[in-house]
């Protein structure tokens, strides 16, 4: 049975998934600085398994993975592994803040996918929260300052992939747990990611081990936040949340690595933060429209 909705039990998980990410961008950075990006996927898809392993234990064993759907697992993964190598290497192209702004063109496609496949209403609030997202989206960028960076073309085919992800992974909750949908996440991607990590594989260096762990179990919590997130609201009501990275990821990037906040930075950061504040004011869902397929 699909819990009933919540939004505060939604909100607290979104807010560990963005934890969870801007600390994954991080270590994104420190890894694919010296591994190529193939590598570093692989290496948190394996180490991510072992992680999640107890949390598979104590949820059944393997036989409670099991899944009816498992071509909707493998789409899932198919089309998020493609998200995450194009997401890793515009990392090492573009600053943070640039990149997460950029990647949060992913609530359009999610917002467009839900109301069409999973029969969500795109009610006013959270369209404003959208439409206000996006607007501040575009005054951090600015895209027509300046020629468009290889890095921005990369980064919005992996917000589309993204937003597909998102989605599937909303359809998945309505059947699966959320420990299996992680579950098949890392083994799927770890399948995927093998030939590719091998072609050029080097052996990592002892210090750069502490931020390979640290991507893999990010690069788990992440995701099982954000499916815990997607069982108690709409997709639609979850990715407007997800708008909080841009600011954050900005003063991550000032204080990190002396990326500079600007004027319309700040002012994209208000129109993201006051759209958040609008969806989140939304009247809760009714269980029957979060449990029906």
């Amino acid at each position: 049975m699909a819990p009933s909705p919540s939004i505060p039990k939604a909100a607290f998980w979104m807010a560990l998934s963005i934890a969870s990410f801007l600390t994954m961008s991080v270590a994104g950075r420190a890894t694919t600085a010296e591994l190529n990006v193939f590598q570093v996927l692989e290496l948190r898809s394996l180490i991510g398994l072992f992680i999640l392993l107890p949390l598979v234990m104590m949820s059944g064993g393997f036989a409670a993975m099991r899944s009816k759907r498992p071509m909707a697992h493998i789409a899932r993964n198919v089309v998020h592994f493609v998200g995450q190598a194009a997401w890793l290497y515009a990392l090492t192209l573009i600053p943070l803040a640039v990149l997460i702004s950029i990647e949060f063109t992913t609530p359009i496609w999610t917002a467009i996918l839900a109301v069409g496949f999973l029969g969500e209403r795109l009610s006013r609030p959270r369209l404003a929260a959208i439409v206000l997202g996006l607007i501040g989206v575009l005054i951090i960028v600015r895209p027509g300052a300046g020629s468009v960076d290889p890095g921005h073309v990369v980064v919005l085919g992996a917000a589309v992939c993204f937003g597909i992800s998102v989605v599937l992974v909303k359809s998945l909750t309505r059947t699966d747990s959320v420990v299996s949908i992680i579950f098949w996440m890392l083994v799927i991607q770890s399948v995927l990611g093998l030939i590719p990590a091998l072609y050029e594989w080097r052996n990592p260096p002892l210090e750069l081990w502490p931020w390979i762990l640290l991507i893999a179990f990010t690069g788990m919590s992440s995701h099982f936040c954000m499916a815990r997130a997607l069982a108690y609201a709409d997709a639609t009501v979850i990715s407007p949340m997800d708008f909080l990275r841009v600011p954050l990821s900005a003063l991550i990037g000032w204080l990190l690595y002396q990326e500079q906040i600007d004027a319309f930075t700040a002012g994209g950061a208000l129109l993201i933060l006051l759209g958040n504040l609008l969806n989140l004011q939304k009247k809760a869902t009714k269980p029957a429209e979060v449990a029906a397929s």
